[in-house]
């Protein structure tokens, strides 16, 4: 997202698709950008580059769908670059000491290919979510 690299636990997702339309409701939560959907089952898009204070002027054209309890929801991405099985030396805790104690999105980073990448913890994204209104 926004030139950024994520890795997203493959158990949380459900699966990727192309998003081909963008229907906006009234009254989301901030990030929440609309609905779509996806073979009969309407699946909210959340743009997460507002949170993370990145570029949001390009078209996200990807979605990952991501399952928290009994709700699902599709994180908008640039691309989804490859599936990777990691070992546990790559993970590594993330930086502490930059404000984002309150909603810690980011608690680990993976090392790939000499650069570090933030693991997006689905679940707390998504109880953010869930819960704002």
């Amino acid at each position: 997202m926004g030139g950024e690299l994520f890795t997203i636990d493959l158990r949380s997702v459900r699966e990727v698709f192309v998003v081909e339309s963008i229907t906006p409701v009234p009254g989301m939560p901030s990030g929440l950008v609309g609905v779509t959907n996806l073979r009969g089952t309407v699946i909210p898009l959340l743009d997460l580059r507002m949170m993370f204070s990145l570029d949001a002027e390009t078209t996200l054209q990807y979605a990952v769908v991501v399952k928290h309890g009994n709700w699902q929801v599709g994180v908008l991405v640039d691309t989804v670059p490859e599936i990777r099985t990691l070992s546990k030396d790559q993970f590594m805790p993330a930086p502490t000491g930059t404000g984002e104690a309150e909603f810690p999105f980011v608690s680990t980073v993976v090392k790939l290919e000499d650069r570090l990448r933030g693991v997006l913890e689905t679940a707390a994204v998504l109880s953010h979510f869930e819960t704002a209104g």
